[in-house]
């Protein structure tokens, strides 16, 4: 990114004042080094999030900011139904509610090394993962329905997991709101034995060693202890969350000039909140969270499964699951005074800070866990929400590392095998259906998560509570 078009306000926060159609500043937090690995069309993205109809202070940019369908992966945007506030499908993005849940097992990492081999052999024997894969549930359209519907609290009523679950789950396992007559019978379609899959990309499930306690007194409300063992689960909507966004894009881009919506790119394609057609939206999308959420849920039930079988009697305690495709109605303050936004963050998590009434009541008063996942073989993290945070970005930070290459990119410079060998050297297990798959997610097409997660930690977004390293990767 040219460094020249901005304005630095700190060492983390570079500013864009307003020019032609920019109804608002956009903000880019991260610090110098990230700014200009950031590729050019991050400055072109977030300046036109900054165009669009009923926008509130500011478009925001992560530190782990790049190239995206209309909003860049890493954007912020909240939009106000009072002033002609506006729902994009490509501020949410395809992979609609992709986030990150981390169980914790109480087990040392000594205690794990023995089966680590054969606990990576099962796990990715139990839980289905690469590019169309499916699960042992199949659902007809009762209970597709019924899941678009009921999220995690649908998967823990048939047996998926416990109550407790529940209260670690971001809205408490289910969206309100969700319409599954909004969402097509395509869409449908592709997920009916996709529910408890993996899928591919970037996604994983992860056994992971605390490595270092940044906060010891979060860390210990957080029951984090250093050198003891968690697994993480990151993935999305599979099928039908594609599915929507595409078929809501292009209606959207058809229906834009009838709403008098002038788009500063066609990728930008939105319809007004209280729209018919924004509101059809609202209600799939929101199927579609349900429909991560569930996903998450089962693959929890499976991974517990696996762990009952070689190591018995590991509690596999949901420390906190939350999404970073979302558009959600909140409460923030702008001006002094609250108002309901409709907030988008595509490649973001949510990071509400202490006191906030959507978290636990045992963590409230601590703030909300913010996870951010590292590309395969590299390390993850565990973040709090800030008060910082709720007033510079609607309580959001970033999501993970960000892409420093195209997938097209990252075959041509690495091969799979290689990757899997060279891990494997380090201690980490790699287990995917993909060589390819493995190629095109390798360490080294990522920015570097750990400056990622220093930059929205100095810049207030989100405070460093622990660091999770690698020891085995289940792969799509």
């Amino acid at each position: 990114m040219d460094i020249s078009q901005l304005v630095r306000v700190s060492d983390y926060e570079w500013r864009i004042a307003p020019f032609g159609r920019m109804r608002v500043p956009a903000v880019i937090y991260a610090d110098q080094a990230l700014i200009l690995e950031m590729d050019q069309k991050v400055y072109e993205q977030i300046t036109n999030v900054a165009m669009l109809p009923g926008i509130v202070k500011a478009a925001y940019a992560m530190p782990d900011a790049h190239w995206g369908y209309g909003f860049p992966i890493g954007g912020v945007a909240a939009f106000d139904p009072d002033e002609g506030g506006v729902i994009s499908a490509g501020g949410v993005g395809f992979d609609i509610s992709c986030g990150v849940r981390t169980l914790h097992t109480g087990l040392k990492a000594e205690e794990v090394a023995p089966v680590k081999q054969k606990l990576s052999d099962r796990l990715f024997s139990k839980v289905p993962a690469g590019m169309g894969s499916t699960g042992r549930l199949h659902l007809d359209a009762g209970e597709m329905d019924a899941m678009l519907r009921g999220g995690a609290q649908w998967a823990v009523k048939r047996g998926y997991g416990t109550a407790a679950d529940l209260e670690r789950i971001e809205e408490h396992g289910c969206m309100a709101g969700a319409e599954p007559d909004k969402v097509s019978e395509h869409a449908k379609h592709r997920q009916r034995d996709e529910v408890g899959t993996l899928g591919s990309g970037n996604h994983y499930l992860e056994l992971q060693e605390i490595a270092e306690i940044y906060d010891s007194e979060v860390a210990d409300r957080f029951r984090l202890r250093q050198g003891e063992i968690v697994v993480s689960i990151h993935c999305g909507s599979r099928g039908l969350g594609h599915q929507i966004g595409t078929e809501f894009l292009k209606q959207m881009v058809i229906a834009a000039p009838g709403y008098g919506i002038q788009l500063p790119d066609r990728e930008l394609a939105c319809a007004p909140i209280s729209s018919p057609l924004g509101q059809d939206y609202l209600g799939a999308m929101r199927a579609a969270v349900n429909c991560a959420l569930a996903n998450r849920q089962v693959i929890t039930h499976l991974t517990r499964e696996v762990f009952a079988e070689i190591l018995p009697g590991t509690p596999l305690d949901l420390l906190y699951d939350v999404s970073h495709n979302t558009c959600k109605q909140e409460s923030h303050a702008v001006d002094g005074q609250s108002r309901r936004l409709y907030v988008h963050r595509k490649g973001a998590t949510r990071a509400f800070g202490p006191g906030h009434p959507a978290l636990p009541g045992d963590l409230r008063d601590v703030g909300q866990p913010v996870l951010i996942g590292g590309s395969m073989g590299t390390a993850s993290y565990i973040l709090v929400g800030t008060e910082q945070g709720m007033e510079r970005s609607f309580g959001s930070a970033c999501h993970g590392a960000g892409r420093a290459m195209s997938r097209h990119q990252a075959m041509r410079q690495w091969h799979g095998s290689d990757l899997v060998r060279d891990l494997a050297s380090r201690g980490i297990l790699i287990r995917s259906p993909s060589l390819r798959g493995v190629a095109e997610e390798a360490p080294g097409a990522y920015k570097d998560v750990s400056a990622v997660v220093d930059a929205s930690d100095r810049a207030g977004l989100a405070r460093k509570v622990a660091k999770l390293t690698p020891l085995a990767c289940i792969k799509g």
